[in-house]
């Protein structure tokens, strides 16, 4: 767990980090990672790409929370969804397992100057970021409003949690099994009605887009957080494309780990997005 790479204050840092604690949530595992450096340089809406044994791609992960202080000094809490070979590998890994991993990655969520009111939509094991962001507005005077969903109530994150880190929460399940029943797309644009300035996203991209139509129809300002699949996280191997549109109105393809995963809404240009598969 002493193993890292230096780095300037702002910049990822290599680690060899530790679980330190895991456990079950309905279909997702939660792990307690200890890893020098990378709980001090988070900031929300920035990742880490986790290295698994025997797969050159490695696994982007979503922050869902840090905690300043712990018996193992800072630490970070993701959420693993096991879907495919390296999440199901990490989400099997016992207290102890060394996990080599870079970060915090990517760009983060701006945070408006003044206090205003934001809406925060997170869908599945991808409303992780939604948390910590929550803190960060709140911190401003922020009026925050939360949303999670997902397609059922095993895939539902901290529906409980929500209801601490936020003025009013909603629940959405596909299914109905809690909360109200329905899809983002059903209800955003209600929701984004309510005298909301700023809206933020995190989910698949059928959920972002339906995030970022409602907010412009409705005169707010939308970031989402995209999720693409990084094989490298660090844009080296430029295999995360992001389709947007630049501010000169040129269509180009950034990288999401660098250049995103945190984009303006109105900027990515759905149509073209590969949506990344099991990992």
């Amino acid at each position: 767990m002493a193993d890292r790479v230096a780095a300037g204050p702002h910049e990822p840092v290599h680690v060899v980090g530790e679980v330190v604690a895991t456990k079950r949530v309905g279909a997702y595992r939660h792990l307690t990672l200890a890893a020098p450096g990378v709980p001090e340089r988070f900031r929300a809406g920035t990742f880490v790409a986790v290295s698994v044994p025997g797969h050159t791609a490695r696994r982007a992960l979503w922050v869902h929370r840090v905690r300043a202080s712990s018996a193992y000094g800072p630490t970070l809490d993701v959420v693993v969804e096991p879907t495919g070979p390296g999440t199901t590998w990490l989400a099997t890994q016992p207290v102890g397992t060394p996990v080599t991993l870079t970060g915090p990655l990517g760009r983060a969520f701006a945070l408006p100057k003044d206090p205003v009111a934001c809406l925060l939509v997170g869908e599945g094991y991808a409303a992780a970021p939604m948390f910590p962001l929550a803190e960060r507005l709140r911190e401003r005077g922020c009026a925050v409003s939360l949303v999670v969903s997902a397609p059922d109530e095993a895939r539902l994150l901290s529906a409980l949690e929500a209801r601490r880190s936020a003025r009013s929460v909603t629940v959405l399940t596909a299914d109905g099994s809690v909360g109200r029943r329905g899809s983002v797309a059903d209800h955003v644009d209600e929701l984004v009605a309510r005298d909301v300035d700023v809206v933020y996203a995190a989910g698949p991209a059928p959920v972002l887009h339906a995030v970022a139509a409602a907010a412009e129809r409705h005169g707010a300002w939308s970031q989402v957080a995209v999720e693409v699949a990084t094989p490298c996280g660090t844009g080296l191997c430029h295999g995360c494309p992001l389709p947007v549109v630049g501010e000169d109105s040129v269509d180009r393809v950034v990288r999401a780990c660098t250049e995103g995963p945190v984009v303006r809404g109105d900027r990515v240009r759905w149509a073209a997005l590969t949506t990344p598969g099991p990992r």
